[in-house]
């Protein structure tokens, strides 16, 4: 019988991210309509949608060997788990999360201080209570079971611990943030008995490997050109490489093709200084995995 690593994937907001981070890595999730149990092109690994609230603790707990959920509800559940990686990526950017105090825009609290006697409502209750705790600060701390921002327009409660990427919803609400309380992104913990059976780690190292090398692809792009040798060096000299340009002659022995991966970013600047160095045909190429 095939041996299995199960495997948890985050239901919720970072699901459709997470399959979609799989299938550039190679794997293919197909999700059933009311079935937590996704189907996956590869007999070694059975997977289950579970909230990422509850994948430390399963992880923990040995009913999965090994999921994804984001680094805050591991400090929130404190479960003893291994985090094998670190992924970020989130539901809409490749940017981590950020778990912020909000106040209503005239409120007098100014800083963490000021929230002495005050209600605080919050999905992550344990960890803003170890986080006032810390500093010495009495409150009130209240789970929100949702709409966690509208509890303080209404004046349900004096603030509120909310998880946001930008802040613009924030903003729109006619709230302020305060302060940062917790940076937050995606991770792939283990369980850490999983990790001591050479099969599942290694079953668990090559998904770990896959997936980043996946989002390191998100970053990177291959360029491909031609250039008159007479102007190899002029364009090569302006090329970042993890080692150097590839560089192979063409039929023409007066010409030359060049290849080499590049941050995504430095395209726009990097073309048209290519252009001028006296490069042609350049073909910028998206790349599935960087390993």
């Amino acid at each position: 019988m095939t041996q299995q690593l199960k495997l948890g994937i985050p239901k919720g907001s970072l699901e459709t991210a997470t399959i979609d981070l799989f299938s550039q890595a190679g794997w293919t999730i197909r999700s059933r309509s009311r079935n937590y149990f996704p189907s996956i092109d590869d007999d070694e690994i059975a997977c289950s949608l579970v909230r990422s609230q509850e994948m430390g603790p399963y992880v923990a707990g040995g009913t999965m060997d090994a999921g994804l959920c984001g680094i805050d509800w591991i400090h929130e559940t404190q479960a003893d788990v291994e985090v094998v990686c670190d992924l970020v990526y989130s539901k809409a950017s490749n940017q981590p999360c950020r778990w912020v105090l909000v106040v209503g825009r005239d409120s007098p609290i100014q800083k963490v201080e000021d929230l002495e006697g005050k209600t605080i409502a919050t999905e992550l209750t344990g960890y803003t209570r170890r986080y006032l705790e810390e500093r010495g600060i009495e409150a009130k701390v209240e789970f929100s079971w949702g709409a966690t921002e509208a509890k303080v327009v209404e004046g349900l409660a004096d603030a509120a611990v909310e998880i946001t990427e930008t802040g613009t919803t924030i903003k729109a609400h006619g709230l302020r943030i305060v302060c940062d309380l917790l940076h937050t992104h995606t991770v792939f913990v283990a369980n850490k008995e999983s990790l001591k059976d050479p099969w599942k780690k290694a079953k668990i190292d090559q998904i770990a490997l896959m997936l980043q090398s996946a989002l390191a692809a998100r970053h990177q792009v291959l360029l491909k050109m031609n250039a008159p040798t007479e102007a190899l060096d002029a364009v090569t000299e302006l090329l970042p490489s993890l080692h150097a340009p590839t560089v192979n002659h063409l039929t023409d022995k007066d010409w030359v093709a060049i290849e080499t991966v590049v941050e995504r970013r430095e395209v726009r600047d990097l073309i048209p200084r290519l252009r001028t160095a006296g490069a042609e045909g350049i073909l910028e190429i998206d790349l599935k995995n960087v390993g």
